[in-house]
């Protein structure tokens, strides 16, 4: 059984950074893509980055664009979002993604605080 275990998230205050990180557990072989969304209360999940087997980077989000880096790690399984300069609107919960061939899993959330 494939699980994704998303670990990192907290409480920060505004201009804080906090590193998450997504491990899949179960899984031998390597996610085509993995991806970090973010569902604030009310509010749908968004995708927020993504990047390749590769290590190429795409951010979803233009409000993250250059305060967000996304990271992986293939030999862990291991996906990272290292987040800076962070803001209360990126309060929300975080959740990663692994695509692989038609395959799709999804970790159980971390929460994102930020607030004085």
């Amino acid at each position: 059984q494939v699980t994704l275990v998303e670990s990192g998230g907290g409480l920060v205050q505004p201009g804080g950074s906090l590193r998450l990180s997504c491990t899949a557990y179960g899984f031998s072989a390597t996610f085509h893509t993995m991806e970090w969304y973010r569902q604030a209360p009310g509010k749908q999940r968004d995708e927020v980055a993504r990047i390749t087997d590769d290590g190429h980077p795409y951010y979803a989000a233009d409000s993250v664009k250059g305060r967000f880096t996304i990271s992986r790690d293939n030999a862990k399984n291991t996906v990272y979002l290292q987040m800076d300069s962070l803001k209360p609107e990126d309060t929300a919960v975080y959740y990663c993604k692994g695509a692989w061939n038609s395959y799709i899993y999804w970790g159980q959330g971390t929460q994102v605080t930020v607030r004085p």
